[in-house]
């Protein structure tokens, strides 16, 4: 018998401290161990499914009832649940497009580092011998990261779906996962705009008129400076103002849309759908050193009602935050 069929499966792997149920299962039952056979493209929470023959999606997807056949293959399913949200979230997702680093942290409380350059201290001038070097000051900043708390609450009964395809339900858990990735890329839109205390606004570039035109945009690439200007997000209203632009309209940004749904500017910055961003304004952005953020775990869920009592009430929550690294890798064009 293969060793993923004898592993006995337990609602206590979800509370392990910083690991989650998927990682407590491949301690037990390593994907290594699998390499060169039929299973090696599966890993270990794959396996489990196999081993109860359960099928999540796909024509041939089975019923949530199949979770539920015995106490083991009901373990699985709080993790069944957090994929297909995860999934959710990363196909909705902006964030890893203006993102520079993702920090993951075991607590709710969380000081990143600043480093202030003055525009002297950003030319790195020749060293003469024997002279000091300067200096690059690298400290903790004086407020804490805000993080959000993030979710939406499961409200059915295992009767309600117990004859439902795990297919469709995957559909709906997907569902909340793009509401959860909107909700954060509005937090992370907050902080850009206004510093990680809400007070500190974002260096911003004036439009020469009331709608933007192309010399505004080249004003702020120059604003950016020494960053590099990446990326852009606009509102749909504002999209629209700047695809108007006739610089906006050359053949290759055209092929580039139509063929890959990507817009892109003339200054080479990829331009970003943010529905929720404030009308008039563009965000201008060097998203290799603009913007960190920070998790505290991944997508949680009540797994105690989502095995003990099948559904009824329970929650899909993230915790995370957001932090401006270089205050000038981020300034804003309003209109």
């Amino acid at each position: 018998m293969a060793g993923y069929e004898t592993i006995r499966l337990e609602k206590g792997m979800y509370g392990v401290p910083g690991k989650s149920f998927s990682q407590v299962l491949e301690e037990l039952d390593s994907s290594e161990n699998y390499k060169g056979s039929p299973l090696e493209n599966l890993d270990a929470y794959q396996r489990q499914l196999k081993r109860f023959d359960i099928r999540v999606g796909g024509p041939g997807s089975d019923n949530v009832e199949k979770f539920f056949q015995t106490a083991s293959s009901a373990a699985l399913f709080p993790e069944y649940v957090s994929r297909a949200v995860r999934q959710g979230m990363e196909q909705a997702d902006v964030l890893p497009s203006i993102v520079a680093t993702v920090t993951q942290i075991d607590a709710m409380d969380y000081r990143t580092i600043t480093s202030d350059l003055s525009e002297d201290d950003k030319t790195l001038k020749p060293v003469g011998e024997g002279a000091v070097i300067p200096q690059t000051v690298v400290k903790t900043k004086d407020t804490l990261v805000k993080l959000q708390k993030r979710g939406r609450m499961l409200v059915s009964s295992y009767e309600a779906l117990r004859f439902q395809k795990l297919d469709l339900f995957t559909v709906t858990l997907r569902q909340i996962g793009a509401y959860i990735a909107r909700a954060q890329l509005q937090d992370a839109v907050n902080v850009l705009l206004n510093g990680d205390d809400g007070k500190t606004p974002a260096g911003t570039v004036a439009a020469q008129g009331e709608t933007p035109v192309y010399g505004d945009m080249v004003a702020l690439w120059g604003a950016m400076a020494p960053y590099s200007m990446n990326t852009a997000l606009a509102s749909t209203a504002t999209m629209k103002d700047l695809l108007g632009i006739a610089e906006f309209q050359d053949s290759q940004a055209g092929l580039t849309f139509q063929g890959t749904g990507k817009l892109i500017t003339p200054l080479g910055a990829n331009l970003l759908h943010v529905p929720g961003l404030e009308e008039k304004k563009v965000i201008a952005l060097d998203r290799s050193c603009a913007l960190e953020m920070v998790q505290a775990g991944g997508v949680l869920t009540e797994y105690d009602k989502l095995i003990d009592r099948q559904l009824e009430r329970a929650t899909i929550s993230t915790i995370a935050g957001f932090s401006r690294i270089f205050d000038g890798a981020c300034k804003v064009l309003t209109y």
